[in-house]
């Protein structure tokens, strides 16, 4: 992995490991995606520490390569979500220009955890 593509994967594993925190710091942000009739509160928690362990382990070189596989994964999972948010009548990101928006996103974040999956 060369100095470059290794800053790519630290800077997607910072990006996880944030969006892990803010599952503890912010849970009603993430409760919308999450079926009521599921134990929201357990999954938002499960979710968070998963991203935490999967954002930290990309800064171990023992740990990146299946750390990139743990995020592309969950990238791609989180891609039924954010298409789902699409037809909601109130989308969880807060309005359909929003989530029309983040759908596209969820592309280049799973293309970005596969790039860097692939070059560790």
């Amino acid at each position: 992995m060369t100095h470059k593509n290794t800053i790519s994967a630290y800077i997607f594993g910072g990006f996880m490991v944030f969006a892990g925190i803010v599952h503890f710091l912010n849970p009603t942000m993430f409760l919308p995606f999450i079926p009521e009739s599921l134990p929201q509160e357990a999954i938002n928690y499960a979710g968070g520490v998963v991203e935490i362990l999967v954002g930290v382990g990309v800064f171990f070189q023992a740990t990146r390569k299946v750390a990139l596989l743990g995020i592309l994964l969950l990238m791609w999972a989180f891609l039924p979500l954010h298409t789902i948010d699409i037809f909601k009548e109130t989308p969880a990101v807060g309005s359909h220009t929003i989530a029309y928006i983040r759908l596209p996103l969820q592309f280049i974040l799973i293309y970005w955890a596969w790039y860097n999956y692939k070059k560790a």
